[in-house]
């Protein structure tokens, strides 16, 4: 089994009126990939901060987002999709101006592959335990 690496990575709670921004994949099942919320990696020319707001902005589509604070680090063993611990940087944004309740989105990745098509919605914080793969660790952390 080759050596898992450790991969910095960000994930993105956008928080409004009790409610979480998720995404589902257009090109893949539910069941594959999951809801999800804004994530992925850290450039090595940028902070997490940077990394969080970019990150927002080209799998949503939208401008405008802040932070409002960083709510700590997990680490999520994503094998056996990849031989890969996540160091995952958990930042809860605000969107500072208004978003549909439903659109479509696409992250292009710089034309280094196809783009990746999202569905984007609000659902209730109380529902939000459905993100995948460790994503909602850090959840409760709103609440304090």
């Amino acid at each position: 089994m080759p050596e898992r690496v450790i991969k910095e990575k960000v994930v993105c709670y956008v928080v409004a009126n009790e409610r979480l921004l998720v995404f589902r994949h257009r090109d893949h099942s539910d069941e594959e990939v999951g809801i999800q919320v804004p994530a992925g990696s850290i450039h090595s020319d940028e902070t997490p901060e940077e990394a969080a707001l970019r990150e927002a902005r080209e799998e949503t589509g939208l401008d405008g987002f802040a932070i409002v604070r960083k709510l700590g680090v997990t680490e999520y063993d994503i094998t056996p999709y990849r031989y890969e611990i996540q160091r995952r940087h958990v930042f809860q944004l605000e969107l500072q101006r208004g978003a549909p309740e439903r659109w479509m989105s696409e992250e292009a990745h710089d034309g280094e592959q196809r783009p990746t098509r999202f569905e984007c919605f609000w659902i209730s914080l109380r529902a939000a335990h459905v993100l995948q793969a460790g994503q909602g660790a850090l959840l409760g952390r709103l609440y304090e």
